[in-house]
């Protein structure tokens, strides 16, 4: 299946900065709100289901013999038609 791209930015931010954007995120998932994504000229409003899949990877790119790059990637991801998210493990973060 073809990936379309609705959104995406991509820029340095402070640990705090970025803490305030997931922040943001957290509250209005908690809320049961939309969530909207917006920088320059663009931007999209998108509404998560009650139970959307939530991924968590760690990943290094880069040669096995040297420095690479590292991240932590956050994902929610569901079916446009509805449905709840798979069933996982339970997910510890601390």
């Amino acid at each position: 299946m073809p990936e379309e791209v609705l959104f995406e930015s991509e820029s340095g931010r402070t640990r705090a900065e970025i803490a305030s954007y997931l922040r943001t995120v957290a509250d209005a998932l908690e809320a049961g709100e939309s969530i909207t994504l917006a920088a320059g000229d663009q931007s999209v409003t998108m509404d998560p289901p009650s139970r959307p899949t939530f991924e968590v990877k760690a990943e290094r790119e880069g040669p096995a013999d040297g420095p690479g790059e590292l991240s932590i990637e956050f994902e929610l991801e569901w079916d446009e038609h509805g449905g709840d998210g798979a069933a996982g493990g339970d997910l510890r973060i601390e």
